[in-house]
C-alpha cells in the first residue's frame, strides 16, 4: 500500500486523488473501480474485502497525493515525472505531424528540444 501501514491512511489519500479526477472533469467509474475479492480466514473459510482496480491515471493521482516522506510514494512520484518527461518529445513530434502536413512549409512550426533539454520548445518561423 505504498508505505502506509494503516488502510484508513491509505483511503485518505485515495480520496484524495479521487477528488482530483472528478474536479479535473474525468469519470470516476473509468479510474478507480470498486471491487471485491476473496481472502482466506485463518477458519479456513473465506470472505470478500473491497478493493479497487486501477488505471495508471488513477495510480498517479495517488502518488501524487500521497506522503513523498514515504519510500514507496517518492519512487511512485519520481517514476511518473520521468515517464511524462520520456513521453513529452515523442508527443510533440506527433502532434506536429499531424498539425502540419507535407508541403504546409509556411506555417509557424514548434522545434523540439532534446530529451535532455528541460527548456519548453520554442516557436520559429520556417521560411516559405
Amino acid at each position: 500500500m505504498l508505505g502506509y501501514t494503516k488502510w484508513d491512511n491509505f483511503l485518505n489519500v485515495i480520496s484524495k486523488a479521487k477528488t482530483a479526477c472528478e474536479i479535473s472533469g474525468h469519470e470516476l467509474a473509468d479510474h478507480f473501480d470498486d471491487v471485491g475479492k476473496m481472502v482466506d480466514l485463518g477458519s479456513g473459510s473465506q470472505r470478500e474485502v473491497d478493493d479497487l482496480m486501477l488505471t495508471r491515471y488513477a495510480c498517479y493521482l495517488i502518488a501524487q497525493n500521497g506522503d513523498p516522506r514515504k519510500q514507496e510514494i517518492a519512487f511512485a512520484q519520481t517514476y511518473f515525472a520521468y515517464q511524462i518527461r520520456r513521453a513529452e518529445p515523442i508527443e510533440q513530434r506527433l502532434l506536429e505531424a499531424s498539425a502540419f502536413p507535407p508541403g504546409k512549409s509556411s506555417r509557424k512550426r514548434r522545434r523540439i528540444c532534446p530529451a535532455s533539454s528541460m527548456s519548453k520548445p520554442v516557436a520559429t518561423r520556417t521560411s516559405p
